[in-house]
């Protein structure tokens, strides 16, 4: 803005306090340096204001995530970084819900936003009650940016951070993370709630332990095609306010001074508005580990230069010595620093609280018996039932005692997984069981082995206790076996996870640990029923146990209410309805290299093998038959819209959900395109014995490509196909369709 315009502003403003605006909103506006608060004036004016009030060192200071107060200024200090993956992080209790990937498996875009709308208010809670007893300052954790959602495609199930990821599809992870960020954000049209921050941009996927050094290079088609479109949907469509840009490297260039990703497509083509941050240590990864500048002074000023607005940590304090010694400008400094200060203004930080509709959350409306319930709902949406042949639901009036076997059983961490609030109140699956059962089923518990076996072996089990559990199990009427992994084996950058099939966070191996194999295999010959109950954030290769016992249900990491909401479903009070996410592979021979970008054989979309799961799958205790299923035209154009009409009749005995999925082949492409894509799906109820109408509009500029000869998107003209199912395997229609011309956007 110019200072025209700015002094414009300024007497728009003098005349605005004399036109019979409230006196409560204008009663905190000093003369002088304050004249910045001034509710009446545009962000871009206010903004302005501070820009040519402060200092070089000043400006600096407020570049890195820990902002400090400037008393001169009036101007209150702010932490940038808080957590709120699947609930409030990090800040004192808090509902938790299932970990991302769990959230993710429910299929449930209105349940999404739902969740994130309870999770912006009880950020509002803590916010408002942190800052009026602070003089507006706020701490880490205790601010309403967050650092959420985590886009990345789970590309491989080996990533240990794949967890906190929608999972392997980017039309699925578009849908949800647009859902995610309008749920945090609010609908206000003026002020946003909890400003979420879509990470990390762009292609960012394990190894973990190379994360500091790895460069990244997908090809063309994938970039753009797997890559990128989740974070353009939240950028176009989530109008999400912030960006968080990855350690790794991307085609030579580190991703935190790439151009390329932070100017070019996000600012340029993307057209986003918000403000970029490194990740954690990113900027110093810039010199010290992708050795891409010589100097801390370089990298900063390479950093900002290429759009990196805010460092996480302190890195950016070089700029001062930067810009004295011409490798920066100041100028280029107040970019930056003008999308950090619009984040606040957007937030309503600096306006009266009469203005701000979201300054009325108090305490009161965080961790409630509300917030609490839907905790449960998500959980239970979120099982997945991958097999089942007759044993489940569990019926209480023909079982007398129960064997609950596995270290997942009884452990709260599991729950709640990485990134993860305090919650007043956790329901272990142990516990939830044994409310379930009732007063006439007796329940046992035994550990039996460890989840993993540590490389020196010392966490062997004894053969005491596996006998122990063998001779519980052989005495109960059903066995139910509670294992997996946990977050402790899987997860971000972990140097000291010394657990066979594990390193640095990531797994070596997508097995089920041999040792729990071996108890299962143990568990089944009693000849009892067993219902295997997989805990996880990934995907798990378990051949043998899919092969012979008669009912698998998988969990992943279900949050404060996870014990209520599997036993819920393992007892029959919740149908279960959830889908998978990703792809679950018989074996690490299926996957191509950990440290290979390329999509080739990866994800259903192009893996060549047959999996043990397939994406989209999961099983219900009751039926559902697809019928009429139609689109309106047969024949259509790149901007025009398609839309499946179908109706589902639940054909079975008890009410259930459903997820209807409509996925897009191109037949006879001139390029190679992925086996099948999904582009619709939706998640519905069903009465038992009523039929449910359904319409899922699909734009036909979802079936486009990138076209490497234009550089730009492009719906190819031709003959598709349209597969209507319950999963990517489980195709109940296929329709024809025509598109009759071709057309290229960088839409």
């Amino acid at each position: 803005m110019s200072k025209t315009v700015f002094l414009l502003a300024v007497v728009s403003s003098f005349l605005f306090q004399f036109s019979g605006f409230s006196s409560e909103t204008q009663s905190h506006v000093e003369p002088g340096l304050d004249a910045w608060k001034d509710p009446s004036l545009p962000i871009q004016a206010r903004v302005e204001y501070l820009l040519q009030h402060m200092t070089l060192e000043e400006k600096v200071s407020e570049l890195w995530h820990d902002a400090p107060a400037i008393p001169r200024l009036h101007l209150p200090a702010y932490n940038y970084s808080s957590e709120c993956l699947h609930g409030i992080a990090r800040d004192g209790n808090a509902t938790v819900f299932p970990q991302a990937i769990g959230m993710a498996a429910a299929w449930d875009v209105s349940l999404m936003h739902a969740e994130a709308d309870v999770i912006g208010t009880e950020a509002r809670a803590k916010y408002n009650d942190y800052s009026s007893k602070h003089n507006g300052d706020s701490i880490r954790y205790y601010g309403l940016t967050y650092w959420t959602p985590n886009i990345n495609i789970f590309r491989d199930p080996r990533w240990g951070r794949g967890q906190e990821t929608y999972g392997e599809d980017p039309f699925l992870a578009g849908r949800l993370a647009v859902a995610f960020i309008r749920g945090l954000q609010g609908d206000d049209p003026k002020y946003v709630k909890a400003m979420a921050c879509a990470k990390h941009f762009a292609v960012h996927s394990g190894p973990e332990p190379l994360r500091h050094v790895f460069d990244a290079r997908p090809p063309e088609r994938d970039f753009y095609e797997t890559y990128l479109p989740q974070f353009e949907a939240a950028v176009r469509e989530g109008h999400v306010g912030g960006v968080m840009g990855a350690y790794t490297s991307l085609y030579g260039k580190p991703c935190c001074m790439s151009s390329m990703l932070l100017t070019d497509i996000l600012r340029r083509q993307w057209g986003f508005d918000g403000y970029v941050v490194s990740d954690c240590g990113a900027i110093k990864d810039i010199w010290l580990g992708h050795k891409a500048a010589g100097t801390p002074q370089q990298a900063a000023a390479l950093a900002v230069r290429a759009g990196c607005d805010i460092s996480c940590y302190n890195d950016y304090l070089a700029l001062a010595g930067a810009v004295t010694n011409g490798l920066i400008s100041e100028d280029e400094i107040d970019v930056a620093l003008g999308h950090v200060l619009t984040t606040r203004f957007r937030l309503g930080l600096f306006d009266p609280p009469a203005l701000v509709p979201y300054s009325k959350i108090t305490l009161a409306q965080n961790d409630t018996p509300a917030n609490r319930a839907l905790a449960r709902k998500v959980a239970e949406e979120s099982i997945v039932l991958l097999k089942n042949d007759g044993l489940l639901p569990l019926d209480r009036a023909k079982i007398k005692s129960i064997a609950v076997i596995g270290a997942n059983a009884n452990a709260v961490p599991m729950l709640l997984s990485s990134y993860a609030g305090t919650p007043s109140k956790t329901v272990a699956i142990l516990e939830g069981i044994k409310a379930l059962a009732g007063p006439n089923v007796r329940v046992d518990y035994a550990q039996g082995c460890p989840l993993a076996l540590r490389i020196d072996g010392t966490n062997a089990p004894t053969p005491e206790a596996l006998a122990r559990a063998v001779a519980m199990a052989g005495q109960a009427d059903v066995i139910i076996y509670v294992g997996g992994i946990n977050s402790g084996l899987e997860g971000e950058e972990m140097l000291h996870t010394n657990y066979i099939g594990f390193a640095g966070g990531d797994r070596t191996q997508i097995e089920l640990p041999k040792v729990q194999t071996e108890l299962l295999k143990a568990l089944h010959a009693t000849g009892k029923p067993v219902v295997f109950v997989n805990c996880s954030g990934s995907a798990v290769a378990m051949p043998w146990e899919a092969a012979h016992l008669p009912a698998i249900v998988q969990a992943w990491y279900p949050g404060e209410e996870g014990g209520s909401a599997v036993a819920k479903v393992l007892f029959g009070e919740s149908n279960p309805a959830g889908r998978l996410p990703i792809t679950f592979y018989r074996s690490t021979a299926d996957l191509p290299p950990f440290e290979d970008y390329a999509m080739s054989n990866r994800t259903y979309r192009y893996f060549s093998g047959k999996p043990l799961f397939a994406f989209g799958h999961g099983l219900s205790y009751t039926r559902f038959k697809y019928k009429d299923v139609t689109i309106n035209e047969r024949q259509a154009e790149p901007d025009d819209i398609i839309h499946v009409r179908l109706n589902v009749a639940n054909v079975g005995r008890r009410d259930g959900d459903e997820v209807v999925q409509v996925y897009f082949r191109h037949i006879n492409s001139s390029v190679p395109q992925p086996h099948e894509a999904l582009c619709g799906f939706h998640r519905l109820t069903v009465p038992r014995g009523e039929t449910v109408p359904v319409e899922i509009t699909i734009p036909v500029k979802t079936f486009r490509y990138w076209d490497t000869a234009s550089r730009q998107y492009a719906v190819e003209a031709g003959r598709y196909e349209l597969l209507v199912g319950a999963a990517s395997d489980d195709i109940r229609a296929t329709i024809p369709l025509r598109v009759v011309s071709s057309a290229s956007s960088n839409r």
